[in-house]
C-alpha cells in the first residue's frame, strides 16, 4: 500500500471527521455547568473577531480534538464553536483544554 505524498495527512483527517460526525451523532455534546463556570462571579469577555484553536471536547464519555474557535472567555474557561456534519456546535470547556492555532506563514 502506497501513501498519498502530496497530501500526507489527508487519509488522517477524513479519518478524524469521520470518528467526530459518528461520536457526535451518538452522544450529546457536553458543556461545563454555571457552577463550574463562576457565572455572576467572573466576567466574560465576547470576543468580535474569534480566535481559531484546537480544543478538547466531550461528546458523552468520549474525549475528541476538534478545530474550534474562542468566541468567548472568563478567567478559567473558553466558550468555543465548532462544526460537524455541517451543523453548528458551542460549548464551554476549561481553558487549558484549548490550544491557539498559529497563522500560516
Amino acid at each position: 500500500m502506497t501513501t498519498n505524498k502530496r497530501y500526507p495527512n489527508l487519509a488522517g483527517k477524513l479519518m478524524d471527521e469521520r470518528v467526530l460526525k459518528q461520536t457526535a451523532a451518538a452522544h450529546p455534546l457536553q458543556t461545563l455547568t454555571d457552577q463550574e463556570l463562576q457565572r455572576g462571579v467572573l466576567p466574560i469577555t465576547r470576543d468580535p473577531q474569534p480566535k481559531k484553536c484546537r480544543a478538547w471536547v466531550r461528546f458523552g464519555p468520549h474525549a475528541l480534538l476538534v478545530d474550534a474557535e474562542v468566541v468567548m472567555w472568563n478567567d478559567v474557561a473558553c466558550g468555543i464553536q465548532f462544526t460537524v456534519d455541517e451543523k453548528l456546535m458551542r460549548c464551554w470547556v476549561w481553558s487549558n483544554a484549548v490550544a491557539a492555532v498559529s497563522a500560516p506563514r
